[in-house]
């Protein structure tokens, strides 16, 4: 990959908040335990509201939340079989979104139908595709971090935020906040060990030393188990990835597996794309001693929701500074976040642009 393409050139003038996420990428949307046979959850995608739906088979597809006839949401009405019943005059739709029949006129005359999106699901995810359907098949992630796994024990991750999705990559990738999460862990020192980056892709190594404090119950369940006699948190690798559109932080102590692995997507709700619904998998190594997880479990659980709501709160906070700004002001010094900000500034669409598809389709 050329200087160019991560030269300070290249975002001269881009607002990274106020650039979208392209489209012709797979989102999640909602979990696949949300959706049962013959029922419909409604949901936003960037501004867009999207009925998901399971059939009486147990098949998943999603459409405009829309009825083309008044505008009403779908899911207020109905699922019949495979075909959602608006629920205001009865008209239905396939897993197409073609209007399949209006009972009062009859088949012979049926208007147009609504929007459909490929729908999948992978690991216990559904995720939508709003960009070129053809384009889909191809780009459906094959595996959610070491959800899988059965040698890991893994929790879910969803919540929503008041920033924009390049807060969110940015925050994880950045591991210099420690200081943000002293509370919960003492002071800790990140050593940047070396980065990476492609066309739409950027990697971070760190390790951690401990200045103050000690560890918590919960941060010592996940790493302090798995670390031989005598070894310090400084023997640590911690290697995060935003490939885009997704992240994932792995943590490894001494060779093997790694003991933590954190799968993200990012999926904005509104059409300004300044709120994000964050999911994930949070997956850490079952140790050798049967059942020692599942004890720590609580900890563990209490450790990292304390750590994502400081996070939370603090992407919030830099949202809130950017809307009374008006512009991204941030004044970015480390280099793996400038290769960061270069993929998302080049992957994402300005906002209220047409995306190129093509771009992504010749790559």
């Amino acid at each position: 990959m050329s200087d160019a393409l991560h030269s300070p050139r290249l975002t001269a003038g881009v607002d990274l908040r106020k650039t979208d996420c392209h489209p012709d990428f797979w989102y999640p949307i909602a979990w696949s335990e949300q959706v049962k046979p013959g029922k419909m959850l409604a949901r936003e995608y960037a501004g867009e509201p999207v009925a998901v739906v399971r059939g009486k088979d147990g098949k998943l597809f999603a459409l405009e939340n829309r009825c083309a006839h008044r505008q009403v949401p779908l899911t207020h009405g109905v699922v019949q079989g495979c075909t959602v019943k608006c629920g205001y005059h009865g008209w239905a739709y396939n897993a197409s979104g073609d209007c399949i029949d209006v009972p009062y006129l009859g088949k012979e005359r049926l208007p147009n139908g609504v929007k459909s999106y490929p729908c999948a699901e992978v690991d216990g995810l559904i995720f939508i595709f709003p960009g070129d359907p053809a384009l889909a098949e191809g780009r459906l992630p094959t595996a959610l971090g070491s959800k899988a796994d059965g040698a890991y024990k893994t929790r879910q991750l969803n919540r929503e935020v008041a920033a924009h999705y390049t807060f969110m990559h940015e925050n994880l990738f950045d591991m210099n906040h420690q200081f943000l999460h002293r509370k919960q862990m003492g002071m800790i020192k990140a050593t940047c060990l070396g980065r990476r980056h492609g066309a739409d892709w950027a990697e971070v190594d760190y390790t951690f030393s401990r200045t103050e404090g000690t560890s918590t119950v919960g941060e010592t369940a996940i790493l302090g188990v798995m670390r031989k006699r005598g070894e310090g948190d400084n023997t640590d690798l911690m290697t995060i990835r935003t490939g885009y559109p997704y992240q994932n932080l792995r943590v490894w102590v001494g060779d093997g597996e790694p003991v933590l692995n954190v799968w993200l997507g990012y999926t904005p709700l509104d059409k300004e794309q300044r709120t994000n619904r964050t999911f994930g998998y949070l997956s850490v190594k079952r140790p050798k001693i049967p059942g020692l997880i599942d004890a720590a479990w609580p900890f563990i659980t209490m450790f990292t929701e304390q750590i994502f709501k400081e996070d939370k709160e603090i992407v919030e906070f830099e949202q809130n500074a950017h809307d009374n700004q008006g512009a991204d002001w941030n004044n970015e010094v480390f280099p793996p976040i400038r290769d960061l900000r270069e993929v998302l500034a080049r992957c994402g669409v300005p906002n209220g642009q047409q995306p190129d598809s093509k771009r992504f389709a010749a790559e």
